[in-house]
């Protein structure tokens, strides 16, 4: 990440805007109006982005993130208020503007992309009437409009900008989508771009396209980003400057490398332990944890927010809150609201104990030295459409998961990940040929036809959780509906219920004032954590888990990965687990399968796989977590060689192309499907590492 050399370093607390601000709050205070009374949300937030610099955002769900964004731009929702503070951007007194002058400034100085880029787009218009109406919203006349809409699309690197114009938006993938929504938000040349957790649910390798593209833009323009994430990954490739929420209020900032190397607030080094590192997994430990909750928006307290989740706090920070102290650090000044910011980064670690997560299993099912296959795929294909219109999802996969194990399904969106999820759970049936087995018996291809016990097996977690909630049930209903019982055929509730619901909720950290909430008041966040519980309700012996901590933040993910090895070691539990977060995949995963196209090219124990050789695809894979753009783009498969070969960076010629790769052997388990031999891969693999410059 390139740093200008003349980069002042900014203050962490002032009390005005400064001229060559794109961004300044000034002591925001805002609340929402809720039962007759104001809830704080925010208090006394201060904050400035430089033009042309990229501020990241970071905190849990219900921090406040959105809302700073929101009351930024004048949107808050009719129940919401500024009640102190200022607002500037580039220069406009945002909270003094009448609605013409809010209009010119949304119209030209700010834009926003949203997290779920179909929200943002119409499916009833094409592409080209939502793009030119943007620029139409700028100044620009019909024609011109409809002439900047084809060079946008070109310059975030839309290959083909007359098919996506002519496009609806249901006929474009998520990257393109994400595209599309960034192209709007440029027609403005904005001097602030607001990216409220832009890269969500996208895969490995569009996630580093979609970064390198802002960020090129961003140098392009010279405009600033204001980038709102729980990836803390993201945020330390994207930005020279991170801000850490916590409950509505700032609690440190500071450079990035700054902030990450040497956290001063126990919140913030809790955020960076949750994370799982680089090469470790299930078997070296649980997680480290964030314990308890975030305090209901609008509590108060007389001294830390913080404490009551602190493993540092004392009496000193339960009655007097801290003032924001400011020091040197070595890229710029820092701030943190904590009494002893000075050993902020000696937190000790959490009681990792497994007892007490609300889980009440016996732990004492039969072990076995060599675990048995519990679920298998033979050959299973999946053809969707008919003729010429016929797309080959999957192609003779087979696979094989055992008792007790997780298996890891990585792949970028496309490859066939969620069509073989369906085909196991019978939600589609597979091509004439293949076969899924449970427990050596063929299961019937529809779910429908299956025995009750064969369904009871198999529960999936969805990555979105309104799949399998009902929107208008309380949360308290909903897992009550999967806590049954069958006696003599008869569904019967336990008497013990109540205090399951209520361990099961507590295990994936939903608060209990959640209970009588409907699934459509709750947010993304929470609704998958709902989700996760209501699946694990009914003691299921293999869950297929679909992108499930995609919308969690950084603390809730780490309390549920926990939360699935220690089921998996009580209970003997298996996975399949889906996840684009590679990280995610190697610290629960046993063994991995990468799947490009709807074909297998890699698969082995997770170890082996990540630690190389990797079939070129999974290097293109690992590879787009590292800093730099992805160089593919584009989903192609030749009909008779390597389903990789018009990507692959290794390519050796027309044999590629014409000839199908056998599955080499590089032991232990693992195997490449590719026509360069094991050694080579090895030695090209070395050779390309050893040729990256030092971090």
């Amino acid at each position: 990440m390139n740093r200008p050399a003349s980069a002042r370093p900014a203050l962490a607390t002032f009390s005005a805007p400064r001229d060559d601000d794109a961004l300044a709050l000034v002591g925001l205070t805002v609340a929402y109006r809720v039962r007759g009374r104001d809830r704080d949300v925010l208090t006394d937030i201060s904050l400035r982005i430089r033009r042309g610099e990229a501020y990241g955002l970071v905190g849990e769900s219900g921090c406040g993130k959105s809302t700073v964004a929101l009351a930024a731009l004048r949107y808050l929702p009719r129940n919401g208020r500024v009640k102190a503070g200022r607002i500037a951007i580039a220069g406009d007194d945002v909270l003094a503007l009448d609605a013409d002058g809010l209009r010119m400034l949304r119209a030209n100085a700010v834009s926003m992309v949203y997290q779920d880029p179909a929200s943002a787009l119409n499916p009833t218009l094409t592409i080209a009437r939502q793009l030119s109406e943007a620029f139409e919203a700028a100044g620009a006349d019909a024609s011109t409009a409809r002439a900047r809409s084809h060079a946008m699309l070109e310059r975030v690197r839309i290959a083909d900008p007359g098919r996506v114009l002519a496009s609806y938006p249901h006929q474009l993938s998520g990257g393109m989508q994400q595209r599309v929504v960034i192209a709007m938000a440029l027609a403005s040349n904005p001097a602030l771009l607001i990216l409220d957790e832009p890269t969500t649910g996208l895969d490995a390798t569009v996630e580093a396209e979609v970064l390198d593209l802002i960020a090129r833009l961003r140098a392009e323009l010279g405009m600033a980003v204001l980038l709102i994430s729980h990836d803390l990954a993201v945020i330390g490739r994207m930005c020279e400057r991170v801000g850490v929420l916590y409950a509505g209020r700032l609690v440190e900032e500071g450079a990035t490398r700054d902030v990450f190397e040497r956290a001063r607030h126990p919140y913030t080094v809790g955020l960076l332990r949750c994370l799982p590192t680089h090469g470790r997994n299930k078997h070296a430990g649980a997680l480290d944890t964030i314990p308890g909750e975030l305090p209901a928006p609008g509590a108060s307290t007389p001294g830390c927010i913080y404490a009551p989740r602190c493993r540092l706090a004392d009496a000193r920070c339960r009655e007097v809150a801290p003032p924001p102290h400011r020091m040197t650090s070595p890229h710029g000044e820092q701030m943190s609201r904590c009494h002893y910011h000075e050993r902020a980064i000696e937190l000790p670690f959490a009681n990792l104990s497994e007892s007490g997560d609300g889980l009440h299993g016996s732990g004492d099912q039969d072990r076995e030295t060599e675990p048995r296959v519990v679920l298998r795929a033979l050959d299973v294909s999946r053809t969707f459409g008919h003729g010429a219109k016929a797309v080959r999802a999957l192609d003779a996969v087979s696979i094989e998961l055992r008792a007790g194990e997780t298996l890891g399904l990585v792949g970028e969106s496309g490859s066939g990940k969620t069509t073989l999820a369906r085909l196991l759970l019978g939600l589609n049936a597979p091509d004439a040929g293949g076969t899924v087995e449970l427990d050596g018996q063929r299961l019937h291809a529809h779910v429908a036809r299956r025995r009750g016990g064969e369904r009871a097996a198999l529960r999936v977690v969805f990555q979105h959780p309104d799949a399998s909630l009902n929107r208008a049930l309380p949360v308290k209903r909903l897992i009550a509906r999967a806590l049954v019982r069958r006696h003599d055929n008869a569904i019967d509730h336990d008497a013990s219920d109540e205090s399951r619901i209520a361990g099961l909720l507590e295990a994936v950290r939903v608060p209990a004032r959640y209970l009588s909430a409907r699934a459509r008041q709750l947010s993304g966040g929470l609704k998958q954590r709902v989700a996760i519980a209501q699946a694990f309700a009914g003691e299921p012996r293999i869950v297929i888990c679909d992108e499930p901590t995609s919308a969690l933040d950084v603390s809730v993910q780490a309390a549920i990965l926990n939360l699935l090895a220690r089921l998996q070691r009580e209970r003997g539990v298996s996975y399949l687990f889906i996840s684009h977060d590679l990280d995610v995949v190697r610290y629960l995963a046993d063994r991995i399968v990468v799947l490009y196209a709807g074909r297998i090219v890699e698969t082995g124990p997770a170890g082996a796989v990540f630690d190389g050789p990797w079939h070129p695809y999974t290097e293109t894979l690992l590879a787009a977590r590292s800093p730099g753009p992805s160089s593919t783009s584009g989903t192609q498969r030749t009909p008779h060689g390597c389903p990789f070969s018009a990507r692959c960076p290794r390519k050796l010629g027309a044999l590629c192309d014409e000839v199908a790769p056998p599955f080499a052997d590089a032991g232990d388990g693992h195997r490449i499907l590719c026509h360069i031999p094991i050694d080579e891969l090895r030695a090209l693999q070395r050779a390309a590492a050893d040729a990256q410059p030092a971090n």
